[in-house]
């Protein structure tokens, strides 16, 4: 009887260790993506403040991605190497010093020096984050756990209006000095109550220091599923960053509305469904592994197959409510890939380099991604029908939905031949 009640208090602690850890790194999270969508909103008394270009005040925030893209596979390395939680605090700690320094640029050089560091820092942040819930999370919560967390980092993007406001109603500075503190004061209470998973420290122990970053690479790209597993995750970022970039216009042209409605009409519902979406697939995903324990690659397949035909119906009908209806849909069920793109991970990697993984996705996907921004842009130039786009945009999405069906089918084949 007392043995029964101490392995349930153990597991009732390992469950609040385990939940303790998504809602710190939410803030994270948050703070982290805040400041990417912050600067955009306070162009105007950036420029008025310090002499650029336009052009110029593009490059901040590309510097930004290039710096955050690029070193994403070398920061998951790290966080495969060394401990998880010790790379989190000191990524933000780095971001919120970066975020401070930024309020006393005075050239547009110090803003860029400054950008880009702040792309080191956050490039060390997701890979880690998410390994170290997964290290956490390693039964049926794990989707919601990793859809949790996404919400968070949904919120920080939503919070970006905050710097145009602190802008308008203060000085620009201001906001970055406000989100630096924060960002050091929540650095120091994490080092009090941010710790790595128990089993992480022991496999550390027995394993990790035979990890190198050329072994780590060679062994996550001889795996065909890891392989299917970068191309649809930058091919649906290329969707994601199309639709994002073009939906504004797409309203203005299409249904003639101002700039301020078709804007309202394009991101005023796409963060709050975005959020519950994330959720609701993480959850589903760990409900189905009960019964079906490739459900994490089924829900996002899923929510592919409703989201495609969305976009394709909202681009081909001259009724603003049916696109509006449409794009809704495709907000909400894109994001279940979200929620279940580390947890297939962890399906089809070696476990030594799940951090090394996520940051070789997230740097295909920055690259791949900017250039269909690019590409879109052409396409538009020519003359393109934007409509036309986001029916590729649909047709892309179907591709993402085949490739990754076809990685369950690849994990499958890979158990079958380990069975004796």
């Amino acid at each position: 009887m007392e043995i029964s009640q101490s392995v349930q208090s153990k597991s009732e602690k390992l469950t609040y260790k385990a939940w303790l850890v998504v809602g710190l790194l939410c803030v994270v999270g948050c703070l982290n993506y805040l400041d990417r969508v912050m600067i955009t909103t306070m162009r105007q008394s950036i420029i008025q403040s310090v002499r650029m270009t336009d052009a110029q005040f593009g490059l901040l925030t590309s510097v930004f991605l290039w710096v955050y893209g690029l070193l994403s596979p070398l920061a998951g390395y790290l966080a495969d190497r060394f401990s998880r939680s010790r790379i989190i605090i000191i990524s933000l700690f780095v971001w919120s010093l970066m975020t401070w320094l930024t309020a006393h640029a005075t050239t547009f050089n110090g803003l860029l020096a400054t950008r880009a560091l702040m792309g080191i820092s956050e490039a060390c942040y997701l890979p880690a984050a998410l390994a170290l819930i997964t290290d956490y999370h390693k039964g049926n919560t794990r989707s919601l756990a990793i859809g949790i967390h996404m919400a968070g980092v949904m919120v920080g993007q939503s919070l970006g209006f905050l710097g145009g406001w602190i802008a308008e109603k203060h000085q620009w500075t201001d906001a970055f000095i406000v989100f630096g503190g924060i960002g050091i004061v929540y650095s120091i209470v994490l080092i009090f109550f941010l710790r790595d998973a128990k089993n992480k420290t022991q496999f550390t122990e027995s394993d990790q220091s035979d990890i190198s970053f050329s072994s780590a690479i060679k062994n996550l790209f001889s795996k065909k599923s890891f392989i299917l597993l970068l191309i649809f995750w930058g091919l649906l970022g290329v969707v994601g960053w199309m639709i994002l970039g073009w939906l504004p216009t797409y309203y203005k042209e299409q249904f003639n509305l101002s700039q301020t409605i078709a804007g309202l009409y394009a991101t005023g519902y796409m963060y709050p469904l975005s959020m519950a979406g994330v959720i609701v697939g993480g959850y589903f995903a760990d409900r189905w592994s009960k019964k079906n324990n490739k459900s994490r690659i089924l829900v996002p397949v899923i929510g592919l197959c409703i989201a495609a035909p969305a976009v394709f119906a909202a681009s081909a009908t001259g009724i603003l409510y049916i696109t509006i209806g449409g794009f809704m849909a495709y907000a909400f069920f894109r994001v279940f890939s979200d929620a279940n793109l580390m947890p297939v991970l962890c399906m089809v990697a070696d476990k030594r380099y799940i951090a090394t993984g996520y940051g070789v996705l997230n740097m295909f996907a920055c690259v791949v991604g900017g250039l269909g921004i690019y590409a879109s842009g052409a396409l538009r130039d020519a003359h393109v029908d934007m409509s036309a786009l986001f029916k590729i945009a649909a047709f892309s999405m179907l591709i993402c939905a085949a490739l990754l069906y076809s990685i369950k089918k690849d994990v499958e084949d890979s158990y079958k031949n380990q069975l004796p």
